[in-house]
């Protein structure tokens, strides 16, 4: 390998040196089978988002016992995302990818036999590990694909996302289509027939990928030791990445679960409308990946990061306002109201909308950061993320619910994501300026100086 690029930023005065990877032959086999298993792992992921409300309705469970088993599934989905970055990088994406898929599709089909609360709870937990493959791919493909295109390739991958929105489509019409009907094996129909055929998917899914991929694979880490692997989560510019992967995957995971609630609640509509405006979200915060890592490796992704941060402010500024109007008291003691502030679902949907444009190109952004500073360590790094993201999305729905408890606002889930941007926006921008300081101090002080600065403006003729 021959060097490519120093990186210009850096928290502690480091330097890192990012070395070209040629794409090889394969590589688009690679990338198209692990989307495509990507897509199937998210939506086995969040499937309990549809299916929990039959299974609520049959198990007469509570809203706060229905919630922990989409938690569990969440929590698992994203805790285990480091070691599994860094196996991929020691053993290959291949094998890791093929092991998870069959290895979930155990739970997935026994979710279908669950008839008790505490042994729902134990599947959905392990079933949640579906959501480990995201590391898996980041690093699989990042070992593929050259430093000019690893910028689509992971926004490519990373559209699997859309998965999500997978069993809001599916699955209410199979369900309703197949209630009280027995299939082969004694299988059941209705909300039980869904994890069944996800397990066949991923079985089938398991073995496609044997037979497709090169069984020739390519390991960034094969022969490093642990510690060597895990020594650049030491730089703060990883925790910060991961910060910023809270904000545009966990906020993104969190509103998936939260936005069908959110429009029952405060507009009055049905669970499938609800469904199908929360995919109005869904598609554009998952499908616009791939345009982000394009963006990103032609102009950069600080840029991006940069755009996709100051729309996310607007939009979810413009949502947690809550409707009302300002009220002024006259000399005579009267009131008059003015100023009447409300939105309505058109425009809350269309804000949303622009919300998941945002956060779908940012997600690219991020980890087009972490092959070119970290290009060896792509495993553990990229894992370390995408865990933090991910456990973001357990957070906040939390977050969520208290915020509306202390403010009696539904509008302050925005609030919370409003100021979750502006603490990555500033803690961007300022690490930006100090890295422009200590590469350039003369400028600041050429800045400082009044007589300096008439003198340039004399030399331009201004």
């Amino acid at each position: 390998m021959t060097p490519a690029t120093v990186s210009a930023e850096t928290d502690h005065g480091d330097q890192t040196i990012a070395p070209v990877h040629s794409t090889g032959r394969g590589a688009s086999r690679v990338l198209a089978m692990s989307t495509i298993d990507f897509t199937a792992m998210f939506a086995v992921w969040l499937m309990f988002g549809i299916l929990g409300i039959e299974i609520q309705k049959e198990l007469l469970l509570s809203d706060v016992e229905l919630a922990w088993i989409t938690a569990l599934a969440v929590l698992n989905g994203s805790m285990w995302r480091l070691p599994a970055g860094m196996i991929t990088d020691r053993l290959g994406g291949r094998r890791v990818t093929i092991v998870m898929l069959a290895a979930t599709a155990v739970p997935a089909y026994l979710v279908s036999t669950a008839h008790s609360y505490g042994v729902l709870l134990v599947l959905a937990f392990l079933v949640g590990f579906a959501g480990n493959l995201f590391s898996v791919g980041v690093a699989w493909n990042a070992a593929w694909f050259g430093r000019e295109r690893q910028g689509f390739a992971l926004g490519l991958f990373g559209a699997g996302n859309v998965g999500a929105s997978l069993t809001k489509f599916i699955g209410p019409p199979l369900i309703a289509g197949t209630a009280g009907m027995t299939f082969a094996f004694g299988v059941q129909g209705g909300w039980r027939l869904v994890p069944v055929l996800y397990a066949v998917l991923l079985v089938s899914l398991a073995a496609i990928t044997w037979l497709v991929v090169p069984r020739h694979d390519r390991r960034a880490g094969a022969g490093r030791p642990v510690r060597a692997m895990l020594a650049p989560l030491r730089h703060l510019r990883v925790w910060r990445f991961s910060l910023y992967y809270v904000a545009v995957f966990g906020a993104y995971v969190a509103l998936s679960a939260w936005l069908p609630k959110y429009y029952v609640d405060n507009f009055g509509v049905d669970l499938w409308t609800a469904a199908l405006l929360t995919a109005v979200f869904i598609f554009p915060a998952s499908l616009l990946r791939p345009v982000g890592g394009w963006i990103s490796d032609r102009i950069g992704a600080r840029k991006v990061m940069y755009a996709t941060f100051a729309l996310m402010l607007a939009t979810s500024g413009v949502l947690m306002m809550p409707n009302g109007h300002v009220v002024v008291v006259h000399p005579d003691g009267t009131e008059s109201q003015h100023l009447a502030y409300a939105i309505d679902i058109f425009w809350f949907t269309a804000c949303v909308f622009l919300l998941g444009c945002a956060m779908g190109v940012g997600k690219a952004a991020v980890y087009k950061h972490i092959p070119e500073y970290f290009p060896d360590n792509v495993g553990s790094v990229g894992g370390l993320v995408g865990m933090l993201g991910g456990l973001g999305g357990f957070i906040l729905p939390p977050l969520f619910a208290y915020t509306k408890a202390w403010t009696g606002f539904p509008s302050s889930t925005f609030l919370v994501i409003f100021v979750l941007t502006a603490v990555c926006a500033v803690w961007m921008h300022l690490t930006i300026v100090a890295m422009l300081h200590r590469s350039a101090p003369e400028l600041a002080d050429r800045f400082d100086n009044q007589d300096a600065e008439s003198r340039s403006l004399q030399e331009v003729g201004a």
